[in-house]
């Protein structure tokens, strides 16, 4: 019993990481097309590679482990879209994009974060490590994004 839930919890952080790299995707995707600068549109291009190799591996790990890693729902990303060509009609700004970026990958720091402390004592390595990668490289995308506000 408490081997399932231990495993549950594993799930749910691999679940995390590849809902998280999801999301990171189609909002990059949605931005891009705004974006005018062309630092900031190479520094988001890249980041947008780095989320689908940690992505794949997250995909990966979970058929190798037989485990299930869901789409976010489609609401979310619909909503997402709205915000985002919203946001960017009222000003497209290397700054304000910047912001935006920042303010998502915080988002997704946090909820990894959560997450990836619920892990159980006995967790799934490679789930943990890859968890632990993206954290990362959120943290770094971070500190690269402020360098365009």
């Amino acid at each position: 019993m408490e081997e399932n839930k231990e495993r549950k919890k594993s799930e749910e952080l691999l679940a995390e990481v590849y809902r998280n790299c999801q999301l990171a995707l189609e909002s990059i995707s949605d931005v891009l097309p705004e974006v005018e600068d062309e630092a900031l549109r190479e520094e988001i291009t890249r980041q947008h590679e780095e989320y689908e190799k940690i992505s794949a591996k997250a995909a990966v790990l979970a058929k190798d482990k037989a485990l299930e890693v869901k789409e976010p729902n489609p609401m979310k990303k619909a909503m997402m879209w709205t915000s985002v060509k919203m946001n960017t009609l009222a000003d497209n700004s290397r700054a304000h994009i910047a912001d935006m970026m920042i303010q998502g990958t915080v988002m997704g720091i946090t909820s990894l974060k959560t997450s990836y402390g619920e892990r159980p004592e006995n967790d799934d390595k490679e789930i943990s490590a890859l968890a632990g990668e993206l954290i990362a490289l959120e943290e770094n995308f971070e500190e690269r994004l402020k360098t365009f506000l």
